[in-house]
């Protein structure tokens, strides 16, 4: 339970220094247009600390971290977070530098992909410990 306190505390940290990042570095290179780095802080912060968080309470009621495959998706899950979350960081200081690379959203779509397993997995075992 700790761990998942521990990662919820992680991503809370990063995903306030992603907005300050976004305000600072886009004010910085006179940057006025959309860009994905908007979207990192609320990515982060959802995905990461407030998901970690929920966790956390669902071991507590629930001690899924019992369960035999617990570590391989607090691995998987994880791995899909930083993938989306690298891919989207990428994007956006290309954006913000006026370049884009096709291939980024296909990188992010994969992360979220992984999330999206990683979140129904998560469901599985909670199922084997909702009585």
């Amino acid at each position: 339970m700790k761990r998942l306190y521990y990662t919820s505390f992680f991503y809370a940290i990063l995903g306030l220094i992603s907005g300050i990042f976004y305000r600072e570095y886009t004010k910085l290179n006179d940057f006025t247009g959309d860009t994905i780095l908007k979207g990192l802080h609320t990515h982060i912060l959802v995905l990461g600390f407030l998901f970690f968080l929920v966790a956390m309470i669902l071991d507590k009621l629930f001690q899924i971290h019992q369960s035999k495959t617990f570590n391989a998706w607090y691995i998987i899950y994880n791995v899909g977070l930083i993938i989306s979350l690298a891919a989207m960081t990428m994007r956006g200081l290309l954006q913000v530098q006026g370049e884009d690379l096709s291939f980024l959203p296909h990188i992010a779509g994969l992360g979220h992909a992984i999330l999206g397993a990683g979140i129904i997995w998560l469901l599985a075992l909670l199922r084997k410990h909702v009585k």
